[in-house]
């Protein structure tokens, strides 16, 4: 029992470091209180901490989705006279404002349970940088 609790608390600080350096590029985290998670142990401070890791890489691996597509139908006059024009149209949204909302919300979480774990002391949260730092 205490082998496997070492050997998953050793991969989690392995995972820990790796997502230490991990910047939020250029959104600004939505603040969300520590107090939160304040009655969570260090273990549940840890898994919810890699429960939200797993949600910012989703979010931030996310594709664009279609944005708009049809057909028009018109008349076009160009250098050979008029001509019936047909036109299909698909593509890919640049808005990204919802994942950028989301992102937001996720790194205010991801703060949040990095600053409530560093108030009870948590090995794991040693060495992570939060917004700011």
């Amino acid at each position: 029992m205490k082998t496997l609790f070492s050997a998953t608390l050793l991969a989690s600080a392995g995972i820990f470091a790796l997502a230490g350096c991990a910047s939020t590029g250029n959104i600004t985290p939505q603040y969300v209180p520590p107090s939160t998670y304040q009655n969570y142990d260090c273990q549940a401070l840890s898994q919810e901490y890699n429960r939200i890791n797993r949600y910012v890489e989703t979010a931030r691996n996310q594709q664009p989705t279609i944005a708009a597509s049809g057909v028009g139908v018109g008349v076009s006059a160009g250098r050979w006279g008029i001509s019936p024009n047909i036109s299909f149209g698909v593509g890919k949204s640049n808005n990204t404002k919802a994942r950028d909302a989301k992102l937001s919300r996720l790194y205010g979480e991801r703060d949040a349970v990095v600053q409530s774990a560093r108030i009870q002391r948590c090995s794991f949260a040693n060495g992570i940088k939060i917004y700011g730092e």
